[in-house]
């Protein structure tokens, strides 16, 4: 286990339930987050991740329950916290550069009636660099390739200077030498004693990429460290029409019943 994991529940959730026309797409869940996790939320397609993260934001409002981040709603407490939100859901059409968007995280610090200062401006540079977008500081988000894409929305993310990360798929649709880049950086900020929630799909890398995992399918199936809850037996729970297979480099993968 990573020897900058925390006691402290730094985010709790109680009670929550979330529906779409009257259709329960999370229900009853209970989750406690500790302080300097890496953590994985898995599940199946419509279990309700990215619902998780985007009711504990505060963008989709519950039927019931409640979300406490250090004991506080998550207005009280927003700059504190950044998200990433799938690549999907961003208009990258819209005429704006990569120092511009970056620059953007910038706002929530000297808010945005307020003129950016210059150690503004040095920061969001740090942060591009740290993803390696350097040479693209001057170019339309529109004609980056969907992994410069995401890395331009995780220098965004970085330059907040957070002290928690939501990530929804921040692997999806990038090449492995981006992915590679982008879980390093996520490590980092592990240890540097951030909270790090990714919403992530790949059943294969969860142990090589993070320390803690929720498996969520509606309600919470298990949630705790990836040595003790990353099992064939949970797996099988979150992913109940389907079966559990390991393949010859003992890597866990679900495949679709016969």
């Amino acid at each position: 286990m990573n020897q900058n994991i925390s006691d402290d529940i730094i985010i709790k959730i109680e009670d929550l339930t979330i529906a779409y026309e009257d259709k329960p797409v999370l229900w009853d869940v209970e989750l406690e987050i500790k302080k300097g996790v890496l953590m994985a939320i898995v599940g199946p397609n419509g279990a309700g991740k990215s619902t998780l993260i985007k009711a504990m934001l505060d963008l989709i409002k519950p039927v019931t329950g409640e979300v406490k981040f250090y004991g506080e709603k998550y207005s009280k407490v927003r700059d504190r916290i950044a998200y990433v939100p799938q690549r999907g859901s961003v208009d990258w059409d819209f005429p704006t550069t990569v120092f511009d968007v970056v620059e953007m995280g910038r706002y929530g610090k000297v808010g945005w009636l307020k003129k950016i200062r210059k150690v503004d401006k040095e920061k969001t540079k740090e942060a591009i660099h740290k993803v390696e977008m350097d040479e693209f500081l001057d170019r339309q988000i529109s004609q980056l390739s969907g992994g410069q894409q995401q890395r331009v929305f995780l220098a965004r993310a970085l330059v907040q200077e957070a002290e928690i990360y939501f990530m929804d798929e921040p692997f999806q649709g990038v090449d492995s030498k981006t992915e590679k880049s982008i879980i390093n950086i996520l490590k980092k900020l592990r240890d540097e004693k951030k909270t790090v929630i990714v919403v992530h799909h790949d059943l294969q890398t969860v142990k090589d990429y993070f320390d803690y995992v929720t498996f969520i399918n509606v309600s919470v199936i298990a949630s705790g460290p990836v040595e003790e809850i990353f099992t064939p037996k949970n797996i099988e729970k979150t992913y109940k029409s389907k079966k559990l297979t390991q393949d010859n480099k003992n890597h866990l993968e679900i495949e679709k019943e016969d």
